[in-house]
């Protein structure tokens, strides 16, 4: 299915997939893959994580990391966010990383888009340079998509 969905077009999020799948997943692609919400299980061991070799082996295959926003209050989950894309950064480089919302009506976060100032803010207190913060903070997933989605 890997194969026949990307030979349509398709672009394949591992989102929500156990590690064995997004082995097996990354075995089959053959374009880029995205992780569109996630975090990243050395700095956050936890089930829903996936493994920092894991997310090293999409960004090597071109693919895109969504770090996710955390579920705290405004102020840490910019904190955290700005730390965990700190790390993804240094992890998969710079041109890997995007925000990953997950800001599909799910869920309830006391974080939203009105606070992305807050997290660039954090992110520019965490060391990151304007360029880098700007392909994380939108640009990387205007170029990953622009890239595979059919021209208009």
């Amino acid at each position: 299915m890997v194969i026949a969905a990307q030979d349509k077009g398709m672009i394949i999020d591992l989102a929500h997939s156990s590690e064995a799948v997004v082995r097996d997943v990354i075995e089959l692609a053959r374009a880029p893959l995205i992780v569109s919400h996630t975090g990243l299980k050395g700095d956050c061991d936890n089930a829903r994580n996936i493994d920092d070799a894991l997310m090293r082996d999409i960004a090597d295959r071109g693919g895109l990391i969504g770090v996710g926003l955390g579920r705290r209050g405004v102020r840490n989950v910019a904190r955290r966010s700005s730390t965990q894309s700190f790390t993804a950064v240094g992890l998969v480089g710079a041109d890997h990383v995007a925000l990953g919302s997950d800001f599909d009506g799910a869920t309830t976060t006391p974080f939203d888009a009105s606070e992305m100032a807050a997290l660039t803010h954090a992110l520019m207190a965490a060391g990151l340079d304007e360029a880098t913060i700007a392909a994380v903070m939108g640009e990387n997933q205007i170029r990953f998509f622009a890239e595979r989605l059919p021209a208009q």
